[in-house]
């Protein structure tokens, strides 16, 4: 099953970085550069060990893998289905990491404030005040639900846990992109 996941992760490779080396996010990649072939396959191996029984941590991840490589645009992505694997997730092997995961998935399905919601059962967990994604989460959550200022300081935090200059500067432009003044 690793197999599946790698494929469809894979497949998605040519469109992460743009010709400069700066991280495209997954909302803006080109999707035309997606590997069809390398995305059949995976989903070939998906199909085949679903069939098997009942699907265990891997399977679940190349789920949602798939759905994200068949999806033709990112508004027409399945998210309340990847919401739902990312909760089978959860029950399976829950961790942070998977709840960062699953918050975007439910906010995109059900609204921002779902999303910052689940978030927030993540703040009383000291270990995670260092874990970037969770603030570059927030950020965006944040600016979805039309709340800038705090938006404003969740990429703040965000920038300064983050040890790559390319992913830095990424993270600076979106910001900027979406109205947060990170000068004040």
């Amino acid at each position: 099953m690793d197999l599946a996941c790698l494929l469809l992760t894979d497949a998605r490779r040519p469109a992460r970085t743009d010709g400069d080396g700066m991280p495209v996010s997954l909302d803006s990649q080109d999707r035309t550069l997606w590997d069809r072939d390398a995305i059949a396959e995976g989903t070939a191996v998906l199909d085949h060990a679903l069939g098997r029984g009942a699907p265990g941590p891997f399977q679940v991840h190349a789920a949602i893998a798939a759905l994200h490589a068949e999806a033709p645009s990112w508004d027409a992505t399945d998210w309340p289905q990847i919401a739902a694997l990312y909760g089978e997730l959860h029950r399976l092997a829950p961790s942070p990491v998977v709840t960062v995961n699953r918050a975007a998935a439910l906010a995109l399905a059900d609204g921002p404030h779902v999303g910052l919601a689940l978030l927030a059962t993540l703040d009383s967990d000291e270990r995670l005040d260092r874990y970037q994604p969770l603030h570059a989460t927030r950020a965006e959550l944040l600016v979805r639900a039309g709340d800038l200022d705090r938006a404003t300081d969740a990429y703040r935090r965000a920038i300064d846990l983050t040890d790559n200059a390319a992913q830095r500067r990424a993270l600076t432009d979106r910001a900027t992109r979406l109205g947060c003044a990170l000068d004040r």
